[in-house]
C-alpha cells in the first residue's frame, strides 16, 4: 500500500494523498486499495498499533501517585509545558495520525461495497474506524479542548487553513461515532480478542463522557456495558496485572504486548521499577500520598481508624495497597525487600543466603529515595529473557466501569442500590469475598451524594493506581492545582534517617499523617518534626488544565489555528 497520507503534525497531521502516477498498477495503493477482505483486515490491524494508544502511558508520572527520586522528571509537574513539549505534542500528533487512517478507510470503503463484499462485514469495518477516531478526538478533547474536527481527507492547503471546531460540536460527532461503532462491532471477537468490540464501545464513551462532565450520557454508557453481562472482576486483584495472565473477561479493551513479536514493556519502565536487588533502579516508586491514601480494614483513613500503626503502615491496611506497593520485609523479585538504613544484609531466595542490601541507601545511595516500590504487575519474571516484557498494556477494564457508572449517578444524585453496588463489588474484589459479605470487608453504606463523591473518587485511586488515570482525574475534577502543587516526601539521607528515625523507633513513619476531605495527605508535620525531607515540589499553573497546541502546528496554519489561554 502506498503510504500517501501528508501528517501536518506536520500541519494538523490529516493531508490527503497526492498522487504522483509513479506506483505500478500490479502493487497495491491508494487508488485500489479497501476493496477486499484481506486490505481492509490489513488496515484494520494498523488502528491497534501500540503507538496510538501507549502515549496516554506517562500519565501516572504527571501524578501524585508517582516519585522520581528527587526530582519531578517532566515539564508538567514543573509547570513549563509549552507548545514544544514532547508529552502534548505526542498526543496531538499521534491521535490525528490514527484519525487520518480511519477517515481513509472510511471515505474509500464504498470500494469493498462496490467489490460485491456483504455489508455486515463493510459494517464491522467501519466501525472499528468509528471506534479509533471517537476514541481520538475523546483524547484531544480531554487535553486540548477545542481542536480541528476533520473526518475526511484533506488537501496540504486544506488542512492547513483548518482552525477549532467547538469543543461542543467535536463533542457530539465523537459521540455520533461511538454509536455507529456499538451498532455494528461485535461483542466478542474471540480469538481476535484485540479487536474494539461493542463492550470497549461503550465504556470508552462513558469515559470520556465523564471527563465532559456529562453525566448522563457516561451513567447510560457505562450502564448499556454492564448489561452486556460479557465482563466479570477478576477473582485476585493482583492477578489482573502479571505478563503471565493474558486475556481475561475483566479486561475490556487491552492491546497485548509479544515478545516473539518485539512489542514489549519500554526498557526504562522495567529498568526503573525493579528492585535493585534484582538488577533494576528502584527509581520509579509510588508516593508517600498514594500510600497515605489506601483505607484501614475497618473503612477509615488512617488518621481516623485506631488500626493504623505508623510504625507498621501495612498492617490492617485495604488489600490493594500491598498489591500495589511493595510491602517492607516480604519477598519480591527473588529477595526480601527491606529499605531501612539499617537493613545493609538482605535475603536472596536464589541463592539461599543474605548479600549486600541494594534496595537500602545506606548501601547503594541510588536506592529507592522513598522506601516504596511498585509491585502492581511487577514479579520475578521481569529479569528473564532480557528484561523484555510483555504485560498486557490495558486501556479499559470492567473495574473502571463500575466506578464510572457509580460517579455518574452519584453527581447526577440518582443514588440507588445499584450505585452502592457497583462500588462495592470492586472493593470486594480488593478483599476476596462477595459484594453480599458485608461483615467481611468495609461495604459502602452511606447514601449522602458528598459523602459518595469522596467514596468513588477514593476508589478510583487505589484501584486504578499506576493504570494512567490519576491525572486526567484530577484535571476533571479541578483538582491538580491542589494536588500538583504540593512537595514529594522522601526519607531523610541514610546516615541522618538512621540516628534520628530508625534508631529512636520512628521508622517508617514518626507519626501519622492527616488526611484531609480530598483523601490528601500533609507530611510537612513529619518534616517539621525531622524525620522526612521534602523532595522536588510539583508546579501546576491553571493554565495546565488544557495543553497548548504544538508550536510546529500553529506556524503552518495561515493563523487559523489559535492556542490556548495562557500559552
Amino acid at each position: 500500500m502506498k503510504k500517501s497520507i501528508i501528517i501536518l503534525s506536520a500541519a494538523l497531521a490529516l493531508a490527503s494523498c497526492v498522487s504522483m502516477d509513479m506506483t505500478p498498477l500490479s502493487q497495491g495503493n491508494s487508488d485500489s486499495w479497501y476493496t477486499t477482505e484481506t486490505e481492509l483486515n490489513m488496515a484494520v490491524n494498523e488502528f491497534y498499533v501500540l503507538g496510538y494508544w501507549d502515549y496516554l502511558l506517562p500519565q501516572e508520572q504527571w501524578s501524585d501517585n508517582f516519585t522520581y527520586r528527587n526530582t519531578n522528571r517532566n515539564a508538567i509537574l514543573e509547570g513549563t509545558v509549552n507548545g514544544q513539549t514532547w508529552d502534548s505534542n505526542v498526543i496531538w500528533q499521534q491521535a490525528y495520525k490514527l484519525i487520518a487512517r480511519a477517515n481513509s478507510l472510511l471515505d474509500k470503503i464504498d470500494r469493498a461495497r462496490e467489490k460485491g463484499m456483504a455489508e455486515d462485514q463493510v459494517k464491522r469495518y467501519e466501525a472499528e474506524a468509528y471506534f479509533a477516531r471517537a476514541c481520538k478526538y475523546g483524547d484531544l478533547l480531554t487535553f486540548f479542548g477545542d481542536v480541528p474536527y476533520i473526518d475526511t481527507y484533506q488537501t496540504i492547503q486544506e488542512a492547513m487553513n483548518n482552525g477549532r471546531t467547538a469543543k461542543a460540536t467535536v463533542i457530539e460527532k465523537m459521540y455520533a461515532d461511538f454509536d455507529k461503532a456499538i451498532e455494528s462491532l461485535p461483542s466478542d471477537w474471540g480469538t481476535n480478542a484485540v479487536h474494539a468490540t461493542k463492550g470497549a464501545a461503550y465504556a470508552m464513551k462513558a469515559r470520556y463522557a465523564l471527563y465532559m462532565g456529562d453525566w448522563a450520557t457516561a451513567a447510560e454508557a457505562a450502564d448499556n456495558c454492564i448489561k452486556l453481562k460479557n465482563y466479570t472482576l477478576e477473582a485476585d486483584y493482583a492477578d489482573i496485572f502479571w505478563q503471565s495472565t493474558g486475556l481475561i473477561k475483566e479486561k475490556i479493551f487491552a492491546i497485548p504486548r509479544s515478545i516473539e513479536s518485539s512489542v514489549v514493556l519500554e526498557q526504562w519502565y522495567v529498568n526503573n521499577s525493579l528492585p535493585r536487588n534484582a538488577g533494576g533502579y528502584a527509581a520509579y516508586t509510588p508516593s508517600w500520598d498514594l500510600f497515605a491514601a489506601y483505607l484501614c480494614t475497618d473503612g477509615k483513613p488512617i488518621d481516623e481508624s485506631p488500626l493504623f500503626d505508623s510504625l507498621n503502615p501495612f498492617k490492617n491496611r485495604d488489600p490493594r495497597c500491598a498489591k500495589t506497593i511493595v510491602e517492607f520485609n516480604t519477598q519480591h523479585c527473588g529477595f526480601d525487600f527491606d529499605p531501612s538504613p539499617a537493613a545493609t544484609q538482605v535475603y536472596n531466595y536464589s541463592t539461599g543466603a543474605k548479600q549486600s542490601n541494594q534496595d537500602s541507601r545506606a548501601v547503594n545511595q541510588y536506592a529507592s529515595y522513598n522506601g516504596l516500590l511498585l509491585k502492581k504487575g511487577v514479579d520475578a519474571s521481569w529479569t528473564e529473557n532480557g528484561k523484555q516484557v510483555q504485560n498486557d498494556y490495558i486501556m479499559m477494564r470492567y473495574a473502571d466501569v463500575l466506578l464510572m457508572y457509580a460517579e455518574a449517578k452519584i453527581e447526577l444524585n440518582q443514588i440507588d442500590a445499584s450505585v452502592l453496588d457497583a462500588i462495592n463489588q470492586v472493593r470486594a474484589r480488593a478483599y476476596g469475598v462477595s459484594a453480599s459479605s458485608v461483615a467481611l470487608y468495609p461495604a459502602v453504606t452511606s447514601t449522602d451524594q458528598a459523602t459518595l463523591r469522596q467514596t468513588v473518587r477514593l476508589e478510583r485511586r487505589v484501584e486504578l493506581a499506576f493504570e494512567s488515570l490519576r491525572y486526567c482525574d484530577l484535571i476533571r475534577w479541578r483538582l491538580a492545582e491542589k494536588a500538583l502543587n504540593k512537595f514529594n516526601y522522601i526519607n531523610l539521607a541514610p546516615t541522618d534517617c538512621l540516628d534520628k528515625v530508625v534508631n529512636k523507633g520512628f521508622w517508617f513513619w514518626g507519626m501519622t499523617p492527616q488526611i484531609d476531605e480530598d483523601g490528601m495527605a500533609d507530611f510537612a508535620p513529619l518534616k517539621a518534626a525531622g524525620l522526612c525531607e521534602e523532595g522536588a515540589k510539583r508546579n501546576f499553573p491553571a493554565r495546565q488544565y488544557l495543553m497548548p497546541i504544538p508550536t510546529h502546528d500553529i506556524e503552518l496554519s495561515n493563523n487559523n489555528l489559535t492556542n490556548n489561554e495562557g500559552y
